[in-house]
């Protein structure tokens, strides 16, 4: 492979903002908004029959995705490198969305495994990003130059394509409406970029705007921390009528505050020597899932982004205990629920 911009390669990072920024009054537009997708992050590049997928912690995702690889090929230019996510769409209920735990699973060691999911579960790849095209390094290019080559590329695209073009507007007011309603397809807020600015890897850029909600979760086990004598997370629960589900974990915690909180737990803990075993982690089939099962008397209100199926989509964080909150009051009716909102309309644009 002999690319203008060569792997291994960071992408360019985001840093967390509550709102949308707004465009400067009077003058030119300064930002450059986009969904942010919910996948996995990803570099690819193209050099003839030639594709490599970097993720964005340099390790390659090829042999996960080989869909993806006869994709690139079939659908790109020969010699191009493009800044882009990997997702997964699939159709429920009428509709296709983003899910986050088919993606997931596409990580798995066996290839008889993954030949069977790249067929059940074929991922597609949306690109916001063109950082070498034929012999050019665009990357110390504006971004307004970059976009514009980027549509180049996707020109002649059609129904059917697995690499898509991510939609992007400079109209503040249309990216806050996005933030509103392509949740509901599972994305998980906007993104916005210089358009002046050049591709900086490493360096963080870009604003990214998420969705914060808060709910009311039964405390139901921890684990241990690693290295110190504390938690290492709390294990969160919601009622389903009578039928506690755990919906997930919060983690976040000072040193000292673990220590506080393992002493704090004991008095609630199902038995002295009871431990119980979570999911495996697909990440790392080695990793110790075991907990401490507590009995479902402690809530604590925890601030989360986004549901995926019945669970927290990412870790919470444990804003305040709730001694006034009664467990058994601690259920899903209490959560936000986005809009429904097809995939296929948010490609459509």
């Amino acid at each position: 492979m002999q690319l203008p911009v060569m792997p291994p390669l960071k992408p360019m990072l985001a840093k967390a903002q509550a709102q949308v920024p707004e465009q400067p009054a009077g003058a030119d537009p300064e930002w450059l908004y986009e969904p942010k997708w919910d996948g996995f992050r990803c570099l690819v590049f193209r050099d003839g029959d030639e594709v490599l997928l970097g993720s964005r912690n340099l390790k390659p995702l090829d042999r996960y995705f080989p869909e993806v690889l006869a994709a690139v090929r079939a659908e790109l230019p020969p010699r191009v490198v493009l800044d882009a996510e990997l997702v997964v769409p699939r159709e429920r209920d009428g509709r296709t969305r983003l899910d986050w735990d088919s993606l997931s699973q596409r990580i798995h060691p066996a290839a008889s495994r993954i030949a069977m999911l790249a067929e059940q579960t074929p991922a597609q790849v949306i690109a916001f990003d063109c950082l070498a095209l034929g012999d050019d390094d665009l990357t110390a290019r504006p971004l307004a130059d970059r976009r514009k080559v980027l549509e180049s590329v996707f020109a002649g695209g059609g129904p059917g394509a697995a690499v898509h073009l991510s939609v992007a507007t400079t109209d503040a007011g249309t990216a806050r409406g996005w933030f509103r309603t392509f949740e509901g397809a599972g994305l998980d807020g906007v993104v916005a970029k210089r358009l002046a600015g050049p591709y900086r890897p490493d360096a963080r850029d870009m604003i990214k705007v998420k969705h914060h909600r808060t709910a009311d979760c039964v405390v139901v086990g921890y684990r241990r921390h690693k290295s110190i004598d504390g938690i290492g997370s709390l294990l969160l629960g919601l009622y389903d009528g009578d039928r506690m589900h755990m919906v997930g974990g919060a983690s976040a915690f000072p040193a000292a505050e673990r220590k506080a909180l393992l002493e704090r737990l004991q008095p609630y803990r199902v038995g002295d020597d009871v431990t119980a075993q979570g999911e495996k982690n697909r990440w790392n089939a080695r990793e110790d899932n075991s907990f401490v099962p507590l009995r479902p008397e402690l809530v604590v209100e925890v601030e989360y982004d986004q549901m995926e199926g019945d669970r927290l989509r990412h870790a919470g964080r444990v804003l305040r205990w709730r001694t006034d909150k009664d467990p058994a009051d601690c259920g899903y009716e209490q959560l936000e629920v986005p809009a429904s909102y097809d995939l296929s309309d948010v490609l459509a644009r």
